[in-house]
């Protein structure tokens, strides 16, 4: 339960410490895992001193433990081996510290840790942090490299001398990190989001020469794998030799077999791209130059022809031939005119023969009604009615008597 205190009623620091220490006692013993950084065993003395690190994170704690607990794995456990430590967290009240006196300690072995490795493995790859459908690009030219290597190692003089024996104008931002022991995994870390947060930096590669199982563990660590599968830059691998296989390699956009192979894969050969436009540019002119051959032959061709010898040669082959076609087009609209001319005449000779007008020259005579209708029965007519006599040459009115 939290403590009632105030600036008036403060808790001495003696009565803090016991609290702390005996909430540190409820908590019982617990099995650790961790990376020995400090080991010390003092002649005559019976206790041993070490200090366990988490090797992904920048966390380390002190354990004590009685010399004959640690001579059971002294033979394989050293600086710098991982290790499984059942013990009990105890506090230091005088001093205000915290440590775990080790009652058992047992060494992590090569064929534990890739067990390990490949339950991560499969872990991430469920997550599709390996999928290639996320991986990016390497650029044709980089105009910066980001590298993050050991100091003054030969995996960085590989990358840097292939490189620019490759392209001598290609710039490098080195990042000099620890790639082995407990400080690797944080720095190189760091080293990746540096290099990333730069807008110049192209792609980086990240190199290590070879080593043991044991040696190469940092690169394989959950922290580095989620921080290169964060980076928006390309991300190269170039980790140990060809057999070597780490999970930066999976999450990595390319991996090298080596860091020379990573400088030959990130930088072009300038040697071998001036061959290859050399290539191009004759591929090129032989092109052109077919091309323009063929339409020369063809213009050769074409003007070998008769009409091109002579263009106005048809035009007067033609001239007999369309006069003839005029003159038979003159004949046939001749006679088409005189036939219907003919044609007209009959049909209107006809039409007046027919006209009642005509029939009115043979004395004949139409009568009308007032109402203009033509008479055409004597019953259609009454006594005293006057009618309009239409004749040949004119019109008059007769009054009907009986």
């Amino acid at each position: 339960m939290a403590m009632n205190t105030s600036a008036e009623a403060p808790v001495p620091v003696g009565e803090v410490s016991r609290l702390i220490g005996g909430w540190i006692d409820r908590l019982g013993a617990v099995w650790v895992e961790g990376q020995i950084t400090q080991l010390s065993r003092r002649p005559g003395a019976g206790v041993v001193f070490l200090t366990l690190r988490d090797p992904s994170h920048d966390i380390s704690i002190g354990v004590t433990c009685y010399r004959q607990v640690f001579d059971a794995v002294a033979d394989v456990v050293g600086e710098g081996a991982r290790v499984v430590v059942h013990a009990k967290p105890e506090w230091y009240a005088p001093r205000g510290q915290l440590s775990l006196r080790a009652a058992e300690i047992r060494p992590v072995g090569v064929g534990e840790l890739l067990a390990r490795l490949e339950m991560l493995k499969k872990a991430l790859t469920a997550e599709g942090l390996f999928a290639a459908a996320r991986k990016k690009p390497l650029p044709f030219l980089p105009q910066l490299i980001g590298l993050v290597c050991g100091r003054a190692s030969a995996a960085e003089r590989d990358v840097l001398e292939n490189a620019r024996r490759r392209w001598p104008a290609v710039r490098f931002e080195v990042r000099n990190v620890p790639v082995q022991g407990v400080h690797a995994v944080p720095q190189v870390v760091q080293a990746v989001k540096e290099l990333d947060a730069i807008e110049e930096v192209d792609v980086i590669i990240v190199a290590r020469g070879g080593g043991s199982v044991e040696d190469l563990l940092p690169f394989s660590d959950e922290q580095l794998v989620r921080a290169v599968a964060g980076c928006r830059t390309p991300v190269v691998s170039a980790i140990g030799h060809e057999p070597d296989n780490p999970l930066l390699d999976h999450v990595a956009d390319l991996r090298a077999s080596t860091p020379t192979d990573a400088a030959k894969k990130v930088v072009p050969d300038v040697g071998e791209e001036l061959e290859r436009v050399r290539m191009l540019r004759d591929r090129a002119r032989r092109c052109v130059d077919g091309l323009v051959a063929r339409e020369e032959r063809g213009l050769a061709q074409a003007l070998a022809r008769p009409a091109m010898e002579d263009p106005h040669r048809m035009v007067d082959e033609r001239a007999d031939h369309v006069a003839a076609l005029v003159d038979r087009s003159r004949r046939t609209l001749g006679h088409l005119l005189d036939r219907a001319d003919s044609e007209l005449t009959h049909t209107h000779a006809r039409v007046v023969a027919l006209s009642p007008a005509a029939t009115l020259r043979r004395g004949y005579a139409v009568l009308q009604k007032g109402d203009g209708h033509v008479v055409r029965h004597p019953e259609d007519v009454g006594p005293g009615e006057a009618l309009r006599a239409r004749v040949a040459d004119g019109e008059f009115t007769v009054r009907v008597d009986g």
